[in-house]
């Protein structure tokens, strides 16, 4: 049986198609993946609540996944210290083939089932700590190998994966099914897959962290002001929450070094 995501376009003939064809047509295909995330909300909420309730406890969220996937993984786990302030090794991107590989395609490494656990090692595991799988086959032997061994030792376990029924989703307790059909160019899963994947670790990682308190109203008031621009995005923060002037603002952004604290001590800076 062929795999959704393997499936032959519903396209033919791309290399004659004009670009604005070619740019209407996978602009028509993207349409689809928000659509296929919506029907995968319920199993998504499920692994989100999970995944507070042990990050409360001391846990720690991981990605493991390969090529794209793992790429993707990496990115969602290295933005959220600079926006929402949390610690480098509170979300944490393993990738097959190792760093490496973020850039350059690591031949074969997807397909040993032994690795993800001795990448995982170097972190110390805890039963507490979230082991999600990605991949869009759902049937990547680095994934499977990572999320059967988290099993075995006692951690949640989930993934993200675009073909329904697949080995990862059986493996995974708290699977997340986003099936998006077949690709505009055949099997390459960069695309809708790779979309939908992303938007899925958008909505996961964001909604951890709002419910783990890194938010305020709908604020990043933890970011790490580490540029010119989020310095001033920090100061009209400050400005809103408080009502302070602009140069107030910036005077207590300047003592506290964070918008959070700038705006509790607010009233104390004042006096």
């Amino acid at each position: 049986m062929i795999r959704v995501t393997e499936k032959e376009s519903n396209y033919q003939d791309l290399d004659k198609m004009s670009v604005h064809d070619l740019l209407t047509n996978m602009n028509k295909e993207d349409r689809s993946v928000p659509l296929a995330v919506e029907k995968a909300i319920p199993q998504l909420e499920e692994l989100v609540s999970i995944t507070v309730e042990k990050m409360s406890q001391g846990g720690r969220l991981f990605y493991i996944g390969a090529g794209t996937s793992g790429r993707l993984g990496i990115l969602d786990a290295s933005e959220c210290p600079p926006t929402f302030g949390v610690p480098f090794d509170w979300v944490i991107g393993l990738i097959a083939g190792g760093d490496q590989a973020i850039r350059k395609a690591v031949e074969f490494a997807e397909d040993d089932q032994e690795q993800a656990w001795v990448d995982m090692q170097e972190y110390g595991m805890s039963k507490n700590d979230v082991v999600i799988g990605i991949a869009a086959s759902g049937t990547t032997p680095y994934v499977i190998g990572g999320l059967s061994r988290a099993n075995k030792e006692g951690m949640i376990t989930g993934c993200i994966v675009c073909n329904s029924g697949s080995p990862i989703a059986e493996v995974a307790q708290y699977p997340v099914e986003v099936v998006v059909g077949p690709e505009f160019v055949t099997g390459s899963t960069r695309m809708k897959s790779g979309t939908a994947q992303k938007l899925v670790l958008n909505m996961l990682s964001t909604a951890v962290m709002i419910r783990l308190g890194r938010v305020k109203g709908n604020k990043m008031v933890d970011m790490q002001l580490s540029n010119i621009k989020l310095v001033a995005r920090g100061v009209r923060m400050v400005m809103d929450e408080t009502g302070a002037d602009e140069e107030t603002a910036t005077l207590l952004l300047e003592r506290y070094g964070n918008v959070r604290e700038a705006i509790e001590n607010s009233r104390a800076y004042k006096a």
